[in-house]
């Protein structure tokens, strides 16, 4: 699963990075969770935007929202059978720009898991593929939900952990987002990310609190 990650430099994350309109990341944060406001880059209608979402998928025919509190992430292998996210595989892809991402890990006789940081080696920002769906509110609103979508590890993230998310390469986003003239969802681009250009670390367990958020959560973990 993914169930937090980072936007340390929001200075790069500018929307014309990703070929957006909008508006960019205003500060920092540490510590992103399920639940929370995460900027997210569309298409629509043939234009791309980077607006915000509130992570964790709400599909459009749900009764009740509580239930995008489950639906934080999504296996890229069950996308075209699961109800709650069929739909949105077809037609609603979206992008979740990051620059780092954690993991917890089962560590042999201890109580507790072992939280990892992962990133790029040089730090560049990346895209997290994700799915959106519009939420009509009782009072006519509209809300726009996200998740992220998990397959299995590349050799950085398996010694810590059975999945990881979907990083879409930059050569992949128009196709992702259904620019590219295809019709059919990209199930290739499901692949795991090419380990060679990532590496992870152990930081502190400051960051199983989802109410916070500092800079100190992604230090490497103190011999």
């Amino acid at each position: 699963m993914c169930g937090r990650y980072t936007i340390r430099h929001p200075q790069r994350l500018d929307p014309a990075l990703f070929g957006a309109e909008g508006v960019g990341v205003p500060v920092a944060r540490y510590n992103i969770a399920p639940g929370q406001a995460v900027p997210l880059v569309r298409s629509v209608g043939g234009s791309r935007a980077l607006t915000m979402a509130q992570w964790g998928l709400i599909p459009s025919w749900a009764k009740d929202p509580a239930i995008g509190g489950k639906l934080a992430n999504a296996r890229g292998e069950t996308l075209a059978e699961k109800p709650s996210f069929r739909s949105a595989w077809k037609a609603r892809r979206g992008l979740m720009p990051a620059d780092g991402f954690y993991e917890w890990q089962k560590v042999p006789g201890a109580r507790s898991k072992q939280p990892w940081f992962i990133a790029m080696a040089d730090d560049a920002p990346f895209a997290l593929g994700a799915l959106w769906e519009t939420w009509r509110e009782p009072d006519g609103a509209h809300r726009v939900t996200c998740c992220v979508i998990t397959t299995e590890p590349n050799d950085v993230m398996r010694p810590i952990h059975e999945r990881m998310p979907v990083i879409v390469p930059r050569d992949g986003w128009a196709r992702w987002l259904g620019e590219a003239g295809g019709v059919s969802p990209p199930d290739d681009l499901l692949a795991p990310y090419d380990a060679s250009p990532m590496r992870a670390w152990p930081v502190s367990t400051m960051v199983n609190a989802p109410t916070r958020d500092d800079p100190r959560m992604v230090e490497p973990l103190a011999e």
